[in-house]
């Protein structure tokens, strides 16, 4: 069920933005912890990036959930639920998902509760669950484009 078109330059464009700010939190995740934890700043590019890579995730589903399935002002974990039910990433994806809105809502709303560890943990354990949108995000475009 096709609501209005949707804008896949502006999809692509937040695509490259993740992946772009992707490529800077792997940068980061191969410094050694303790020389990761010993400059302040490596922790504040880090939750820069990795924050703004989860707006970009949540900007595209609200995207596609608008425009593809009508839907209006969703918040981020009904995002993540819908993208798996509506088939747009994998069911199991969108349980990672709810993972990442729980932490994006911390760093927005609990930010002084996050330390440069736990930053630090999350480059080095749980890159790949962001790095897993975009090729399921390039999947539902390509499927959107053959139904054109």
């Amino acid at each position: 069920m096709v609501i209005s078109k949707l804008h896949i330059d502006k999809i692509e464009k937040n695509l490259s933005i993740i992946q772009e700010f992707l490529v800077e939190l792997k940068n980061l995740s191969q410094i050694p912890e303790e020389e990761f934890l010993s400059d302040k700043r490596n922790s504040a590019a880090a939750e820069s990036y990795l924050r703004r890579s989860l707006e970009a995730v949540f900007d595209i589903g609200r995207h596609i959930l608008a425009k593809s399935y009508g839907f209006k002002e969703l918040e981020y974990k009904k995002i993540a639920i819908e993208l798996g039910d509506k088939g747009v990433v994998d069911k199991e994806y969108s349980r990672t998902l709810m993972k990442m809105t729980g932490y994006r809502n911390r760093m927005v709303h609990l930010y002084h509760e996050i330390g440069p560890e736990e930053i630090y943990d999350i480059l080095s354990e749980h890159l790949p669950d962001i790095e897993k949108f975009v090729p399921e995000i390039v999947s539902f475009i390509e499927k959107y484009k053959r139904s054109k």
